[in-house]
């Protein structure tokens, strides 16, 4: 049966690789965000009040033509950011900056609630939330020039706005990745449990403390593994590099379980 997942998140936490990722294991087709250069951006940047709505309506007809694409495709399909983040996060988010007037944003606002009134909702929105510290460290890992200029600030705005938003989320179902937890590029075994949990989820079962319970467990299994092999490594900087490991996997357990118990 097709299915539609959205993958959707803050700036650098890690929708892209996700979506390849799921996509490469499932043999579902990628959607990625448009890549057609933005005609308003110069003048956008120059004077973000004047042109912040011309700009906005371009990202939007975009974002509606990838959905036309999507609806064509017959197969089961993963996107990169939903049409929804368009609106309820950066236009929001413009507005609130007063870099759009409320006549234009309400104009817009009235123009994406009646688009998104006719396309089918995701199966599942897949939520990536990450601290503002883990942005920045991915942001700076990946290097990519346009991004330099991203002030902290600005990733802490964007992440209120999309807790906000996931929070009062209630097209179809969510499921929350607690992405400061679960390095899906580092750790193969922690892009098996997105994966095992995504198909949990299309079929209704799957929670955030489950996610947190399995991450919790996987890091324990990995200390007895660290612990185990300690005695076996000849060198006593070996041995120390392994006990440096064994001390950072622990404060991630440790991690975890404070945050399973806020959950309860």
């Amino acid at each position: 049966m097709r299915k539609f997942i959205a993958v959707a998140g803050n700036i650098g936490v890690g929708k892209s690789t996700l979506v390849d990722l799921l996509c490469n294991r499932m043999g579902w087709q990628a959607f990625f965000e448009p890549v057609a250069e933005n005609p308003y951006l110069a003048d956008f940047y120059a004077n973000m009040s004047s042109w912040s709505f011309h700009s906005q309506i371009f990202f939007l007809t975009h974002r509606l033509r990838i959905q036309q694409q999507i609806l064509r495709f017959e197969g089961s399909v993963i996107q990169d950011r939903s049409i929804y983040e368009d609106a309820e996060i950066f236009a929001h988010n413009l507005f609130l900056q007063g870099h759009m007037n409320r006549r234009d944003y309400e104009t817009y606002r009235t123009l994406y609630l009646t688009i998104t009134g006719f396309i089918p909702a995701p199966d599942l929105v897949i939520y990536l939330r990450a601290s503002t510290g883990t942005l920045v460290k991915r942001i700076s890992r990946r290097d990519r020039d346009y991004e330099r200029t991203i002030s902290t600030d600005y990733l802490e705005q964007i992440n209120k706005l999309y807790e906000d938003w996931i929070g009062n989320f209630s097209i179809c179902p969510v499921l929350t990745v607690p992405a400061d937890d679960l390095d899906f590029v580092a750790h193969p075994r922690h892009l098996d449990l997105i994966l095992s949990k995504v198909q949990e989820k299309l079929t209704g079962k799957e929670t955030m403390s489950e996610l947190l319970k399995i991450a919790l467990q996987a890091e324990k299994d990995s200390i007895a593994f660290y612990v185990g092999i300690k005695g076996l490594v000849p060198s006593r900087s070996g041995k120390d590099k392994v006990e440096k490991i064994i001390v950072e996997e622990m404060s991630h357990v440790s991690t975890l379980g404070a945050k399973l118990q806020a959950l309860k």
